[in-house]
């Protein structure tokens, strides 16, 4: 039979100290059932170095409010208005 995993010193996944004889992290719950890693699973993503451009970048404009509503809302609300009062004189369009 061979022997069971011991626990490192720390997580891999967390990073929290360990008893030697743990069978699971009392913060994450790695244990030796998922494998007890020297290094994280997502250390070797390899992700390209402008993966990370969108980091970096310029934030998006706000669009341009007028007391707490963007423009298009107070357009929209015009035109019901003048919908309503051109069927309330009784046009017909």
């Amino acid at each position: 039979m061979p022997p069971e995993p011991r626990a490192p010193a720390s997580c891999a996944q967390c990073g929290t100290d360990l008893a030697p004889a743990a069978r699971a992290c009392p913060e994450c719950g790695a244990d030796e059932r998922t494998g007890w890693r020297e290094t994280s699973v997502h250390d070797g993503l390899d992700l390209p170095d402008h993966a990370w451009e969108d980091d970096r970048a310029d934030p998006p404009r706000p669009t341009p409010r007028v007391n707490g509503l963007a423009w298009y809302w107070w357009l929209c609300g015009v035109g019901l208005l003048g919908l309503l009062l051109l069927g309330l004189l009784g046009v017909r369009l």
